[in-house]
């Protein structure tokens, strides 16, 4: 007998689980919410971020990779995504004058890869999304009341019920 993984740590077997997620996500994200995408080389970060700008409306024609040398890039979803990569940056005054506080604050959904070392310069509030390998799984931290609150949304929309 196989045991489920529990409710905060959600299995994804494969592709279309994560797309699964993103789409969960895609349908509770509000202009200024925050994202941090943390795991592994390989572990999926770019993948989601790909799903989750399709379901936000972004057309197949753009591409989505990661802003791992341009460190952020402005995608026309609804609403608007600022991706950002900060695997590159050495430390805290880097990530703060990327200005990513201010695409927040402009109505911009902020999802930002190896974000966990520089949380203070995404603002408040931030959702945390940890891909891990080996099974593959995703686990959602929240340090507020709005990405608390985006966390149950997701976990209730990919929880079976009763």
């Amino acid at each position: 007998m196989t045991l489920a993984p529990p409710p905060d740590l959600l299995a994804l077997p494969t592709r279309r689980s994560t797309q699964r997620l993103a789409r969960a996500l895609a349908r509770v994200l509000a202009p200024g919410d925050a994202v941090i995408l943390s795991g592994a080389l390989g572990a999926g970060k770019t993948f989601l971020v790909r799903a989750l700008c399709r379901a936000l409306g972004l057309p197949p024609s753009v591409r989505v990779v990661s802003p791992t040398f341009t460190l952020i890039r402005e995608l026309a979803t609804t609403p608007p995504v600022a991706h950002a990569d900060l695997y590159r940056l050495s430390g805290a005054d880097d990530a703060r004058e990327l200005g990513l506080l201010e695409l927040r604050e402009r109505g911009m959904v902020l999802l930002v890869e190896w974000g966990e070392r520089h949380a203070d310069a995404l603002g408040p509030d931030r959702l945390t999304l940890e891909l891990v390998l080996g099974p593959r799984r995703a686990s959602l931290g929240a340090n507020g009341p709005r990405s608390a609150e985006l966390r149950a949304a997701v976990l209730r929309e990919l929880t079976p019920g009763p």
